[in-house]
């Protein structure tokens, strides 16, 4: 226990120990993982390690501390609460808090936040957050000289030179592994992360690149579905060869085709910004929705999702603006983004019609709440947000159930094309990610894709054609980007950005 009044340099090593002790048990499983800890090289870069984070925090907290106890105790305050919260995360879902995990967060809204609230998550922030805090706010830190300061101040600062000298033999494997070493490592994981995720946000342009103007080329009555799936991989649907009858209806309808496809990411904003965008980049050029309603073709948008790029068309309905129109069980699901749909199409005073629906269904962690009861077809189910504590039957139980319900839902939308006679119709259902179910000991998805599991890459990309229709090509493997070439194709839609080579349809 902390005295009442400490030396403010043994104070930074205390906190800098204990922040070492609670917060990177997952630092060094992975760094023992990594390398031989048996050997003479594994045994010094474990050392060197241990030895650079005790030091490094203590030596910045030292200078802030130094310059200001208040701001450095709220500081650390801070840092510890949110350290409990990340230390959550990674023990209990296995993330891995890098640029792109840190982009995931800053876009996530409060619904998905809230889905994870758990006892073990109040258990982490009270015994590693607010325990901590309550000593960091008491204690009482003797104030140092200047001159005692300057004398500690250089000596560590010599000490860290030396030390990076001598360990120049280590730099090779460090520097091999810095992105996950660096994502474990609390609170530079998320501070450095942070900064850099809005860097690259302020380089980013803010307006979206027009497109250039494109043209409808005949009047012959067309609609086109974009369904936006979400965290669907295609491992665990029956039409792509899943021992589980996953897909009873849709394997039961003529005219339905399915390919192999990998997204572009393994997090939403960047899967849905790819499947609407015409080529995957870094920019922000004028997506679908928005270039086909500037050139007079009728837009239609449903979510009960998030995180788009900026949609500017009139007809964008939210889930909040769908439940104040209908009503029954299905508004609490994703089927509220049938309602009314055919309607609505009906309504439509133009010949070509695009629409599209950001589907929620297969979101964890919570998979069992994202489906009406009936659809639980597969039992028993995990019904914890904590899916390490469930068996991994329970657990692919309950996400199996999203995607009958996703079949049930795509079914009953072909149901409805169907019955708009006088247009030619197609569906096409794209998820923005695929799902990790426990496999290698990971969770959900947000690993970034140059070492993503092929779970949270491999996705449907499932199409639907109305009799009288356009052909598909003999199409293999297909990408997000050929979502937007393929509508504008099936919409008779000229454009000079067009490319033949990116449509499905003959």
């Amino acid at each position: 226990m902390l005295k009442n009044s400490i030396k403010l340099v043994h104070f930074v090593f205390i906190a800098s120990f204990v922040n070492f002790l609670l917060f990177h048990y997952p630092f060094f499983k992975y760094v023992f993982n990594a390398l031989d800890y048996k050997s003479f090289s594994g045994i010094t870069i474990i050392v060197s390690l241990v030895t650079a984070m005790l030091v490094v925090n203590a030596f910045v907290l030292y200078l802030i501390f130094f310059l200001s106890r208040s701001v450095g105790k709220t500081l650390l305050t801070f840092f510890f609460i949110v350290n409990a919260i990340v230390a959550y995360f990674i023990n209990t879902y296995h993330v891995i808090l890098d640029l792109t995990m840190i982009g995931n967060i800053l876009n996530t809204n409060y619904e998905e936040a809230s889905s994870f609230f758990s006892f073990r998550l109040m258990l982490y922030l009270v015994l590693l957050g607010l325990i901590p805090v309550i000593f960091i706010i008491r204690v009482k830190i003797i104030k140092e000289t200047s001159k005692r300061f300057l004398i500690n101040f250089s000596l560590t600062l010599l000490f860290l030179v030396v030390f990076v000298f001598i360990n120049g033999g280590n730099w090779r494997w460090i520097d091999k592994n810095s992105t996950k070493l660096g994502a474990l490592t609390m609170p530079w994981s998320y501070m450095v992360n942070i900064s850099r995720f809005y860097i690259y946000k302020s380089k980013e342009n803010k307006k979206e690149i027009l497109l250039p103007n494109a043209k409808i080329k005949d009047h012959v009555k067309s609609i086109a579905v974009l369904v936006i799936g979400e965290s669907a991989r295609s491992e665990n649907f029956s039409l792509y060869g899943y021992e589980k009858p996953t897909n009873p209806l849709l394997s039961k309808i003529e005219n339905v085709h399915n390919f192999n496809s990998i997204a572009c990411a393994t997090y939403t904003t960047a899967g849905v910004k790819c499947i609407l965008e015409h080529t995957n980049s870094g920019k922000l050029y004028e997506i679908l929705p928005n270039y086909l309603y500037r050139n007079n073709v009728e837009v239609i948008w449903r979510t009960t999702n998030w995180g788009e790029p900026p949609v500017h068309i009139k007809s964008y309905l939210k889930k909040e603006d769908l439940k104040e129109m209908f009503k029954g069980e299905d508004c609490n699901y994703d089927g509220i983004l049938l309602k009314g749909l055919k309607e609505q199409i009906l309504a439509s005073k133009k010949d070509k019609i695009l629409v599209v629906l950001h589907t929620s269904t297969s979101h964890g962690p919570s998979y069992n709440t994202k489906y009406p009861p009936e659809f639980e077809r597969f039992v028993p189910v995990c019904k914890s947000v904590e899916l390490g504590e469930c068996t991994q039957e329970e657990l692919v139980n309950a996400y199996d159930n999203t995607i009958v319900y996703t079949d049930f839902i795509l079914a009953s939308l072909i149901k409805d094309l169907k019955g708009l006679k006088e247009y030619n119709s197609t569906m096409l259902f794209v998820s923005d990610h695929g799902e990790s179910l426990g496999e290698y000991n990971l969770y959900m998805h947000g690993v970034p894709a140059a070492f993503a599991p092929k779970e949270q890459l491999e996705i449907p990309f499932i199409v639907w054609l109305s009799d009288g229709s356009k052909k598909l090509k003999s199409n293999d493997t297909l990408s997000q980007n050929h979502v937007f070439h393929s509508i504008l194709s099936f919409l008779a839609i000229d454009s000079p950005i067009y490319d033949e080579n990116m449509n499905i349809f003959k």
